[in-house]
This record gives structure tokens, C-alpha cells and sequence, in this order.
């Protein structure tokens, strides 16, 4: 197991002491912290038993991985979640293997949940429970269930180099190598990514150790240089949405936590400034990275393109990267696409929420809008969507 110190460290120096004291955080901070102090033990034992007990596990070879990278709110849960269809071809990462990246562990939730159907479906009983009541409230926002495909953000809570930890501690510039790892030391992006290599082998071991790997983490936005280092022969998705519709809905979604962590947070507060920034910082990496890229390796899709004919775009990466279609896989892609075409957002945001405007977007990202023609008025048919 690997966990980043410093940055650990700084977060938890900057939320007990780095503001002036306010009883709600520091309830909620110290909960988190020993939350994650239990699962990391917990995890850490499980890794180690795979050793003993599931040893091939290190011989595991991933051979072409195909990661969905955007920022968020353009559209990767909706595709990996289309692309993870074809079970035939794919080893897509689900919520609660990247909660618990164990071998041993993720038998011992199999044999349980195995166990539970004979006595009412206990464990999945508890499953929904925790589902509704944690997660319900962002099920306009990001749908999110312990079974379904999720980004690889799991993995990465354990090392606090995932902008996940931003929910709790917003000091986006001062922790900012958590959000953008490509700017750590190498000896640090090494351990990262040596460390996320061995859960997705554990993972592939497990679920299908001659699939392809489907993989999406918003967060590796800011470490698709890492991920090339570590593996060089991955097939990489990026999806390109207009920063304008992007980036307020991005900052939407953990303004909701930050507001309850703490109610003296504006919505126009630094905050939401430095998390744009940020947001702003991964557009921009993406893009000197989509320059230099190698077709057959990389696929930059539209977003606008994903929500008018998402299974035009689902045939164009099998055909891409020369992947099987079978015709079982095309009528699920065919079945899921058109459902999706159904789906209509309620949630709205703007820049002006979050005291941005059309100035800033020019500062931080004029040279990609002119680019690519992006209006800087949102897209109202277009606003909302799923992450």
C-alpha cells in the first residue's frame, strides 16, 4: 500500500489549523480520517494476504488498457458505462473493487453475497441501504452503486493523490499534486502508479485475466503522463467538452459537500476559484497531450458527438482501436444508447455561480475555445449532464 505523506500531512495541518477553528469540520474531518485509517488497515492486510494466497496475481499482464480520460462532467461515466456492455471483451473496474482492491477481500464479499441470497438477500439489503442514503442525493448528478462500473478514484483515496480528497479539504493549490500528479517528484508519480498497476492486476486476475481492461478516472487528467510512463502500450479515450458547460457543473458537484462540511463556504469563495483553476490546468494538459499523441493509441472524441449519436461513437472506438464488435455487444451498445438519448438533466449552472465569467474563461483557456470554436454561452441542450 501507498500513501503520499506529505500530502496527507499538509491536508490534515491545513484543515485543523489552517483556518480558524469551526467545530462541524473538525467533526467531520476527524470521521473521515478514521474511516480511511480502518479501510486502509483493512485493505493493506487483504493486499498482503493476496500474496500468500493468490501470488499469480504478479504475474498479471495488462496488455492494451483502455482508459476513458476527460475532466469531469464530460460524459466518462456515460461511456465507460456504455463500452462496459460488452462483458465479452471488457474487465470494466465496478464501485466496490475499488473500494476494496483485494483478491482475498473481494472473495470474501463474493462468498458472502453468495451466502445472503439463501437468507432475503441480506448483504444486497444493506448494500441498497448504504446506496440511498450516501449516494442518493447526487443520483441526478452521478449515479453511483456499489455494483456499476466508477472511476478508478477508489484506488487512488487510499494514497491522497485523487482530487477526491478536495470534498473534505478544499485548498486545491496547496495540495494541488493530489489533483495533478504529472507535477510530483518521480519518485513519487513512480509509487503511484506502481501502486495502482497492482490493483488493476488484482483486478484483472480476478475478472478476467484475458479481457481488456476498461478503466475512467477523471483525476488522471492531471497524470495521463504517469499513465503513459506506466503503461506504454494503453489506448487512451479523451473526451473534449466545452469548459464553459464543464467546469461550473464540475465545481456543482462538490460545492453540495463543501457547503455541508462547512456553511460559511461561498459559492463565489476561493474555492470554487481554485478548483476551476484546476479544472482550467487539465483542459490545458490534455490538450499539449492530444498534440503530441499517436493515433493509434488515442482517440479524442466531442462530447456534443457522444450525447447526439452515443452509438455511432461507441462503434467508432471499436472500429479505432481495432477492437471485436460481436453482434450480442452491438445490440447492448445499440439497447443502452438509445435509452440514454432519453435522458434529460434538470441540474443548470453558470460561471456567474461561481464568480467566473467569460474573462476568465479567455485567460485560462481562450487559446482552446478560439481552437475548437466554443461559444462562451453553455449549451442549453447540453447542460447538466451525467459525469
Amino acid at each position: 500500500m501507498y500513501i503520499n505523506v506529505g500530502l496527507t500531512a499538509k491536508a490534515l495541518y491545513l484543515s485543523y489549523v489552517g483556518r480558524p477553528f469551526q467545530a462541524r469540520r473538525w467533526i467531520v474531518v476527524t470521521f473521515f480520517l478514521l474511516l480511511l485509517s480502518l479501510f486502509w488497515i483493512v485493505v493493506a492486510a487483504g493486499r498482503a494476504l493476496d500474496h500468500l494466497l493468490y501470488p499469480g496475481f504478479r504475474r498479471q499482464k495488462i496488455r492494451q488498457p483502455v482508459f476513458v480520460i476527460a475532466p469531469p462532467r464530460s460524459g466518462t461515466t456515460f461511456l465507460q458505462k456504455l463500452l462496459a456492455k460488452n462483458r465479452e471483451t471488457f474487465a470494466p473496474v465496478l464501485m466496490y473493487q475499488t473500494i476494496f482492491p483485494s483478491i482475498t477481500i473481494q472473495k470474501v464479499i463474493h462468498a458472502i453475497a453468495a451466502a445472503s441470497q439463501t437468507k432475503s438477500g441480506l448483504l444486497a439489503d444493506i448494500s441498497s441501504w448504504v446506496e440511498r442514503h450516501c449516494f442518493g442525493g447526487w443520483d441526478g448528478m452521478h449515479k453511483m452503486r456499489f455494483a456499476e462500473p466508477e472511476e478508478d478514484d477508489g484506488f487512488f483515496v487510499y494514497t491522497f493523490v485523487t482530487e477526491a480528497i478536495y470534498l473534505l479539504f478544499p485548498y486545491v493549490r496547496a495540495l494541488w499534486g493530489a489533483g495533478f500528479a504529472d507535477d510530483l517528484p518521480p519518485r513519487q508519480r513512480r509509487r503511484l502508479m506502481r501502486y495502482y498497476r497492482s490493483c488493476l492486476q488484482r483486478h484483472l486476475y480476478l475478472n478476467g485475466p484475458d479481457k481488456i481492461l476498461l478503466s475512467k478516472a477523471t483525476q488522471l487528467s492531471g497524470s495521463i503522463q504517469c499513465l503513459r510512463a506506466e503503461f506504454p502500450d494503453a489506448r487512451i479515450i479523451n473526451i473534449l467538452r466545452n469548459p464553459v458547460e464543464s467546469i461550473p457543473s464540475h465545481i456543482s458537484v462538490f460545492y453540495t459537500v463543501w457547503n455541508w462540511v462547512d456553511p460559511k463556504i461561498r459559492k463565489d469563495g476561493p474555492e470554487s476559484r481554485e478548483y476551476a483553476e484546476l479544472a482550467a490546468a487539465w483542459f490545458l494538459h490534455l490538450e499539449n497531450y492530444d498534440i503530441v499523441s499517436k493515433p493509434e493509441s488515442y482517440l479524442r472524441i466531442f462530447y456534443s458527438d457522444l450525447v447526439r449519436d452515443p452509438d455511432a461513437v461507441a462503434r467508432s472506438i471499436y472500429t479505432h482501436f481495432g477492437i471485436p464488435l460481436t453482434p450480442r455487444a452491438a445490440r447492448q451498445i445499440e439497447t443502452e444508447a438509445r435509452r440514454a438519448l432519453e435522458y434529460k438533466s434538470s441540474h443548470h449552472y453558470t460561471l456567474e455561480e461561481y464568480g467566473l465569467d467569460g474573462d476568465w474563461i479567455k485567460r485560462e483557456v481562450g487559446g482552446l475555445m478560439k481552437r475548437y470554436k466554443f461559444s462562451l454561452k453553455p449549451d442549453h441542450a447540453f447542460r447538466g449532464s451525467k459525469r
